[in-house]
């Protein structure tokens, strides 16, 4: 199986060694390196429909690259978009759901399925609409957030609330809901008027036992700041 590893304590680089016959596959433009035993093509993951499920699900791109050993075992080095911290998960034992733009690259053995949200969770998340990516298989997976990144834990009695745009994905055995606001009571204009005052905007709330990854930066804020500076 590739072995997957970061390097680098700023905007870290994700270091991928491959054995001979070994391919992994990632996001449009992650390749940064690569030795002359690896190939790099570009491929339409499980065919046409699902690409274009995973172009609304996730805001990936339509053509992925995939690298494989070809001639002999060689390394590649890979990088997210947007500058931060990475985290290379397990997958098989315990499955994740992803939001939009961590997708960084995972072994040939992890598959990214798309599946439907309810209705609420379709209308205010930033996870696609009424779909939202899941892993399926078995292998490693490597998910990028913009800025730091921290791991939270949610036991049963223990429930959080974290800002929509901090997510970057969670245990799929967690249960999960969108809101407004964090706030229990005030209706659907009154939760309205509050996320508009108080700059709370969408949070999820999640219950359950599982694992959270939560990155510090708000890409959304981020660009409305550089956007709202003079040239």
């Amino acid at each position: 199986m590739p072995v997957f590893n970061i390097t680098g304590d700023v905007d870290p680089f994700l270091h991928v060694s491959l054995a001979k016959g070994e391919k992994i596959y990632c996001e449009s433009n992650a390749m940064v390196m690569m030795e002359t035993n690896l190939e790099l093509k570009g491929k339409m993951t499980g065919g046409i429909g699902a690409a274009l499920m995973r172009t609304f699900a996730n805001g990936e791109s339509f053509f992925q690259q995939h690298i494989e050993a070809m001639r002999g075992d060689g390394d590649c080095l890979l990088s997210p978009t947007l500058p931060g911290a990475m985290r290379v998960l397990e997958v098989g034992a315990q499955q994740y759901m992803i939001s939009d733009g961590a997708f960084v690259a995972a072994s040939a053995g992890v598959e990214l399925k798309v599946r439907t949200q309810s209705l609420g969770n379709a209308l205010f998340a930033q996870s696609g609409g009424f779909f939202i990516t899941e892993t399926a298989g078995s292998g490693q997976l490597a998910v990028s957030g913009f800025g730091a990144m921290s791991t939270l834990e949610v036991t049963p009695g223990k429930d959080v609330v974290i800002d929509n745009s901090h997510v970057v994905c969670w245990d799929n055995r967690l249960q999960y809901e969108i809101s407004m606001t964090t706030g229990s009571s005030g209706g659907f204009l009154g939760n309205l008027i509050n996320s508009q005052t108080s700059g709370e905007g969408m949070v999820l709330k999640f219950s359950g036992t599982g694992k959270i990854l939560v990155c510090s930066r708000n890409r959304a804020a981020f660009l409305a700041w550089t956007q709202s500076k003079p040239a």
